[in-house]
């Protein structure tokens, strides 16, 4: 682990994942869904539902990785997951309905604070999106976020899923830096190890109150909100 001072000393890129860390993917989704499972008559918690969809999306994705064949899209990933979920929590649904779902993911909203915050950090740093979403869905989602990233990279660019190294390496030489110069951001651990493993320093933004497990690549820093992490590093 590195403390904050020495950090501001090396980092030259503050490089953020986007669904969960700047965009509130879990409340967003519950919001679109609710009214879905509502119309559907499922007595279900949309909360619970959302949770169990980023599940196994998530899980999906990392069999996609380890299969070592051609990338899947985000978005086809998407569509496996939810209607696996649809099914499996007998919600009958159509195609276009797993379609629209799977696009709510294109106008999720930021976390209140992150603007102000990531304004402060691009004051000394370039800031940089490296998200597991493909490149046409971060574009998309431009204008619902609103924040002038440096740049915006998808790991479609590597064929691989985070955690895979391969994706840290990519974006770090995208943007002409040593992987110690960046401060790998996210909300979630599996990034922070993934980022740390590769040669990274990583912020756990620990919105949710949760331990990070012991793993041998614990994040340089852990803080509340992007707020704190704006304080620690502008």
């Amino acid at each position: 682990m590195t403390d904050a001072a020495t950090l501001r000393t090396r980092i030259k890129v503050c490089m953020f994942d986007q669904y969960g860390t700047v965009v509130d993917m879990q409340g967003g989704l519950r919001d679109a869904a609710a009214g879905f499972l509502a119309a559907k008559g499922w007595a279900g918690d949309p909360n619970a539902f959302v949770t169990w969809w980023r599940r196994t999306h998530f899980e999906n994705s990392m069999i996609d990785a380890l299969l070592g064949r051609d990338h899947t899209s985000y978005r086809e990933i998407g569509h496996l997951s939810v209607r696996h979920v649809l099914t499996r929590a007998r919600i009958d649904h159509t195609e276009e309905e797993v379609r629209w779902l799977v696009s709510c993911i294109e106008r999720l909203r930021c976390f209140p604070e992150v603007p102000e915050a990531l304004a402060r950090l691009q004051a000394r740093y370039r800031i940089v999106v490296l998200s597991n979403g493909d490149p046409d869905m971060l574009e998309a989602a431009k204008p619902h976020h609103g924040i002038p990233f440096d740049a915006v990279i998808s790991v479609a660019e590597a064929n691989a899923f985070k955690p895979h190294r391969a994706t840290y390496e990519m974006a770090a030489r995208k943007m002409g830096v040593a992987m110690e110069e960046v401060l790998f951001v996210a909300n979630h651990e599996f990034d922070c190890v993934g980022a740390k493993a590769a040669g990274m320093r990583a912020a756990f933004i620990d919105r949710r109150r949760r331990p990070f497990a012991r793993w041998p690549h614990q994040p340089d820093l852990v803080l509340p909100s992007m707020t704190a992490l704006a304080d620690a590093m502008g």
